[in-house]
């Protein structure tokens, strides 16, 4: 904190107001104190006098020889006496410290002694006893009749008044001294902010420029040092703002002619592999075989014309991309139940060679708006997944439904297999990403799903994938044709 240069103002100020304030109120308080000394021993004094010329007065007047034994005898008569005439409680003590009388022994009981002991040894002492608004005095002085000491005189008188007074005083002293002092600390404040506010937006934009944020201006209405500074800092991030820019388009083209090279060679050697090994599996049969099965000869050579079409419509396609000129086909209603039906179909000889089977189970009716080889081609990718790493000899479900809300469209396949882990479920979208599969299909580079991940995406849909006890689900929903996604 600080090492800002307003924190470091902020406290600064605020320890000398609170130093200065604290020295302030103590020095005050001190000489209050000293001054109600001052009136209480004056007070005292004039105490001393009055009741020593009163005692003087009743010695003279009796002619008394022994005054130890006079004083003694006429201590009540002279304790009522002063009591009244002082408004204090008075106590008369013999030379020894022995009480003779008192007005109210109360006030005396429980209470330092030492102003009498002072007394007993021949000296005038007082003990002042206060707490917050409240206080009073004990004051002692030995009476001494021509050179001879007789006696004890020890006063109690109350001095609240004075100290409630005091208090008064100090309570408003203490809060003008706080009004002051907190104005100047707003003042100081005020003054520091006008200062150290602009530094602090500059430092908070020079880091935002730092981290990459060159749309970061400064605004200050102020023709100073520091509004100049700012016009200066606009003009220099508004150069490095261009510079980098044009860096980045150059970048961009480089980046993009990069990655077009890349998905033509990477769609080339994985999307071909697929229709032609179905193109070959056909063939083979058909060439063993011959026409002896007139209906599966022609199923066979439509299947192979129709995959050697979309290949060389894939080709072209994969070519045109990769030269920055390829036009994607206008979004038409496709029936997906039907499209998948027909990759199932096609895809039935390579499930049997790997001696698995394929359950359909598909409604009608699920039309999504979409481009048809690509629909096409995200059901051949998911269902050769399943084929390659199912377990041996398993049951394939592949199931096409429409959502309870009729919005989205969903297709779900299920298949027995590798339970995968929760780090590979979270990669296996990835391009390249093949994993450690038992079943791993010799020659694959794992770019089947990352194509599947792409086509949804395109369409306005999800999928995720489950693993769970020995078996494998991928769920696709894509918006049904006319809804959100779909239009």
């Amino acid at each position: 904190m600080l090492r800002t240069l307003r924190a470091k103002f902020v406290i600064g100020f605020f320890l000398i107001f609170c130093l200065s304030f604290l020295v302030l109120n103590v020095t005050l308080k001190e000489y209050i104190r000293s001054s109600n000394r001052d009136m209480i021993t004056s007070d005292l004094i004039e105490l001393k006098n009055n009741s020593n010329v009163y005692v003087l007065q009743a010695f003279l007047i009796n002619h008394f020889t022994n005054n130890d034994l006079y004083f003694g005898q006429m201590a009540e008569e002279m304790v009522g006496d002063l009591h009244r005439a002082t408004s204090s409680d008075v106590s008369a003590y013999t030379v020894d410290g022995i009480l003779l009388y008192s007005t109210d022994e109360t006030m005396f009981a429980g209470r330092s002694n030492e102003d009498l002991k002072l007394a007993l040894g021949g000296k005038t002492a007082y003990t002042i006893t206060y707490e917050g608004s409240t206080g009073s005095v004990l004051y002692s002085y030995p009476v001494v009749i021509d050179g001879v000491k007789v006696g004890i005189l020890r006063f109690a008188k109350d001095f609240s008044s004075l100290y409630e007074q005091t208090e008064r005083i100090l309570n408003i002293l203490f809060y003008l001294a706080l009004a002051i002092f907190l104005t100047a600390f707003l003042f100081s404040y005020m003054l520091s902010r006008h200062i150290t506010i602009p530094l602090v937006k500059m430092t908070d934009a020079s880091t935002e420029v730092i981290r990459g944020n060159l749309n970061i201006r400064l605004k200050f209405r102020r023709k100073d040092e520091i509004g100049r500074l700012a016009e200066n800092f606009n003009d220099m991030i508004g150069q490095i703002d261009s510079q980098i820019a044009m860096i980045a388009r150059d970048r961009d083209r480089l980046k993009a002619h990069n990655e077009q090279e890349k998905r033509f060679f990477d769609n080339v050697t994985h999307e071909l592999k697929t229709p032609l090994t179905s193109i070959l599996g056909y063939a083979e049969i058909i060439r063993e075989n011959g026409e002896s099965d007139r209906g599966f000869f022609d199923k066979g050579m439509t299947h192979i014309v129709d995959e050697s079409r979309r290949l060389h419509g894939m080709v072209l396609n994969l070519l045109e991309v990769s030269h920055h000129n390829a036009v994607m086909d206008e979004a038409t209603l496709v029936d997906t139940g039907t499209l998948l039906r027909d990759v199932c179909d096609s895809m039935e000889i390579r499930a049997k060679r790997y001696k698995k089977r394929i359950m359909l189970d598909v409604e009608n009716g699920l039309v999504v708006l979409g481009q048809a080889d690509r629909l096409r081609q995200l059901f051949i990718n998911l269902l050769d997944n399943a084929i390659k790493y199912s377990a041996p000899m398993a049951d394939i479900s592949l199931v096409g439904e429409r959502s309870m809300k009729a919005e989205t469209i969903r297709f779900i396949f299920h298949n027995p297999g590798e339970t995968l882990s929760p780090e590979q479920i979270a990669s296996v979208f990835e391009p390249f990403y093949s994993g450690d599969r038992m079943y791993k299909e010799e020659g694959s580079v794992g770019l089947g799903l990352s194509i599947v991940k792409s086509i949804v995406d395109y369409h306005g849909g999800t999928i995720h994938m489950e693993s769970i006890e020995g078996s494998t689900t991928v769920y696709v929903e894509l918006p049904a044709a006319g809804k959100k996604g779909g239009e």
